[in-house]
């Protein structure tokens, strides 16, 4: 993050929900990434729903302990179009899911998810799909045991680095980008809005 982010960020006037989204969600609300995860406080929560109401981006909620709440935000269509890849399902079929849908693959991650957090069961691997990272960095996360990566950005990175690097840099850059709209005053309502427009239905088709 360059100075000048950074020193926007510190700026308590745009601190919020707002520039949490920014932060965190960059690349999905800018079309770049299919799914991302949003940590926030549940008195954040009203607000966010109100931000991606009418939008292509939809929420579900994983965890919420305490005042915290884990949400995945995605782009429906093209999550599915992701999870139905034959790699991808056959990595779930592995993991145990019984059910391949959208709907049933996010009740049971959330389900472990759950596990996880609660009693340090295995980490759920599989999140990693759902949040669209590429299935051969998946697959090397868990043949590799998190070990052995050729670089770490986003996710841990197996095959392609330059490509992958290449991405990470254009999520900064997304993620930038943002927090200067959101210092000069646009809405992040009025951002989403703008970049749903460009991306049309939400189905994108991501190449890492």
């Amino acid at each position: 993050m360059s100075r000048e982010i950074w020193t926007i960020v510190q700026n308590k006037e745009v601190w919020g929900i707002e520039l949490q989204m920014a932060l965190q969600c960059a690349p999905l609300i800018t079309g770049l990434k299919i799914s991302n995860l949003l940590n926030i406080c549940k008195e954040d929560f009203p607000a966010m729903k109100e931000l991606v109401k009418n939008s292509h981006i939809s929420w579900y909620l994983l965890l919420e302990r305490d005042d915290k709440m884990t949400i995945l935000l995605y782009h429906k269509k093209s999550l599915e179009s992701y999870l139905a890849g034959k790699r991808v399902l056959e990595m779930f079929l592995e993991a145990g899911y019984k059910s391949f849908s959208l709907e049933g693959i996010l009740k049971e991650i959330c389900v472990r998810y759950q596990r996880y957090m609660e009693s340090k069961e295995e980490f759920p691997h599989e999140m990693g799909l759902l949040l669209g990272y590429p299935v051969e960095d998946v697959e090397g996360f868990v043949k590799h045991k998190g070990e052995n990566s050729l670089c770490t950005g986003y996710w841990k990175v197996y095959e392609n680095k330059d490509r992958k690097l290449k991405v990470f840099e254009n999520f900064e850059n997304a993620k930038e980008t943002l927090i200067q709209l959101l210092s000069c005053g646009i809405s992040m309502g009025d951002i989403i809005a703008i970049c749903c427009s460009r991306t049309g239905t939400g189905r994108m088709q991501i190449n890492y």
